[in-house]
């Protein structure tokens, strides 16, 4: 039987709380969402002062960066060069730059996402999370 690492409530927390110290250094009001690889919610967190819509596309951000092992830009690039029919793929709505895919020796384990500023800086943002891993 194979095995494989798998995000624990304490990882979640260390992730949520580097992502937050990110956004906070850099004065960003966001919403912080991580989801496991099935691409189910096990964190929001709505910084003060943020769009109450963000608490939706963080998420859905996070469940596509999961659910495709990539980066959600990825998807954004390529509906922008023209592949428009990637709009009709089922359970992915977060096709926006903002959802990391958390990965750890070669495995998938979940995604944060994140809304609130500029895509670049949602996506800095989950990486400060991520690299709280250690990993």
């Amino acid at each position: 039987m194979n095995t494989r690492p798998f995000l624990t409530l304490a990882d979640v927390k260390r992730m949520a709380g580097a992502a937050e110290a990110e956004a906070v250094a850099h004065s960003w009001s966001v919403t912080i969402a991580i989801v496991d690889d099935g691409g189910h919610l096990l964190w929001l967190q709505r910084l003060d002062g943020t769009a109450p819509i963000s608490a939706h596309i963080a998420p859905a951000k996070a469940r596509t960066a999961a659910l495709g092992r990539r980066e959600s830009r990825i998807y954004e690039e390529m509906i922008n060069q023209g592949r428009t029919s990637f709009l009709s793929v089922p359970e992915i709505e977060g096709l926006l730059e903002g959802g990391v895919p958390i990965t750890v020796d070669g495995h998938c384990l979940g995604a944060i996402g994140v809304s609130g500023v500029k895509s670049a800086e949602d996506a800095q943002i989950a990486k400060a999370g991520i690299a709280a891993l250690g990993g």
